[in-house]
């Protein structure tokens, strides 16, 4: 588990799988760390070259001081690939990872060979939501939200059924160090993909949960609809698909990866 310097943050990144294999980077949500891709990483080990990493603020990596966009986040990546002497890899984002990917598609379309995006959103007009979130957790911190969030995460039914992936969920938002909490909280409340979604010629799924109140079909729709050519999978899921619906997500991802 190698940690790579990006301009003076270290990144603490996973690898599995066959050296050699075409290579798949999986990219984490706000709040989570690479952990959230656990029932995945077996199963796309088989296939490919796995690559998973912590982001900014989260997990095992350094936190260095805001603002952040996602060209950082973006260059972060890159620098990822360039120290592990990547050239091309496959995409699969879930949320602020897919934004990621959003970004990459468009600045980086050389380095991606196919992009999936998941349960994720490309603008928000109203940023008083994101307003009032970093207000009450800088003053509160990350506990004092993390049953609102486990309820945007997963569906009603779910949270009643798996308590121990709960568990899991929760420990892992809660662990998030809070100052690049806040400084993820304020890129995705800036970004805006409206114009540069439509110059993304990767090849390109949108995955969506049906149930998502944190970024709903909607969005998704618009995402897939603005890049040519793309594919749209929904799942009955809230935001959290991956994790929610395991073996749906992972068939969905890896029939378009390996078609």
């Amino acid at each position: 588990m190698p940690t790579i310097d990006a301009d003076s943050c270290p990144l603490n990144v996973e690898i599995e799988g066959r050296e050699g294999a075409p290579v798949l980077m999986l990219s984490n949500s706000l709040g989570t760390d690479l952990h959230m891709w656990d029932d995945q990483a077996a199963e796309f080990a088989k296939h490919f070259r796995l690559i998973r990493w912590d982001r900014r603020g989260h997990g095992k990596s350094g936190a260095t001081k805001g603002p952040y966009n996602f060209g950082l986040f973006g260059c972060d990546i890159l620098k990822i690939m360039d120290a592990l002497k990547i050239k091309k890899m496959n995409w699969c984002g879930l949320s602020m990872g897919g934004m990621d990917g959003q970004w990459l598609g468009a600045n980086a379309p050389d380095r991606v060979e196919k992009l999936i995006l998941a349960n994720t959103n490309f603008y928000y007009a109203d940023k008083r939501p994101w307003a009032d979130r970093i207000k009450t957790v800088r003053e509160n911190g990350l506990k004092h939200i993390v049953g609102m969030n486990m309820e945007r995460w997963f569906t009603k039914g779910f949270l009643e059924r798996a308590p121990q992936t709960i568990e899991r969920m929760t420990k892992m938002f809660v662990a998030s160090n809070l100052d690049g909490y806040i400084a993820c909280v304020e890129a995705v409340r800036d970004m805006d993909f409206r114009e540069s979604n439509p110059r993304i010629t990767t090849p390109t799924l949108v995955i969506v949960g049906k149930q998502d109140p944190a970024t709903p079909p909607a969005a998704g729709e618009a995402i897939a609809k603005a890049i040519k050519g793309a594919k749209l999978v929904a799942l009955d899921a809230a935001h959290i698909s991956n994790v929610e619906q395991p073996k749906a997500f992972t068939d969905a991802a890896l029939n378009f990866l390996l078609n």
